[in-house]
């Protein structure tokens, strides 16, 4: 979408990281958990984005949130099945072959 996050004008990056005021964002408990003093916790907050994620990583990511699937290891995926009674692995596609009768 864009090469530096404080490019995209729908995220809340340029409050969070840059201090720039906006009467349509509130900062997140786990956003102000970072560190008490805002320009700390700005700089910590922009250091979260120093690191690009690789194209696979995207894709997974951009499948996983399209079919509400978790993203993890096996031992994570069984963990969130348990707690919330879902299938967090992809399924055979088209309809559940026939029983006998």
């Amino acid at each position: 979408m864009v090469d530096d996050p404080c490019k995209y004008q729908w995220s809340s990056y340029q409050v969070n990281a840059l201090g720039k005021a906006s009467a349509l964002c509130t900062p997140h408990p786990a956003y102000l958990a970072i560190h008490p003093n805002d320009k700390t916790r700005q700089t910590c907050y922009r250091a979260l984005f120093k690191h690009h994620l690789d194209t696979k990583m995207i894709e997974d990511i951009r499948q996983a949130t399209h079919k509400g699937m978790a993203i993890g290891n096996d031992k994570f995926k069984d963990e969130i099945e348990k707690l919330t009674n879902t299938n967090m692995r992809p399924q055979k596609m088209g309809r559940p072959p026939k029983q006998p009768e």
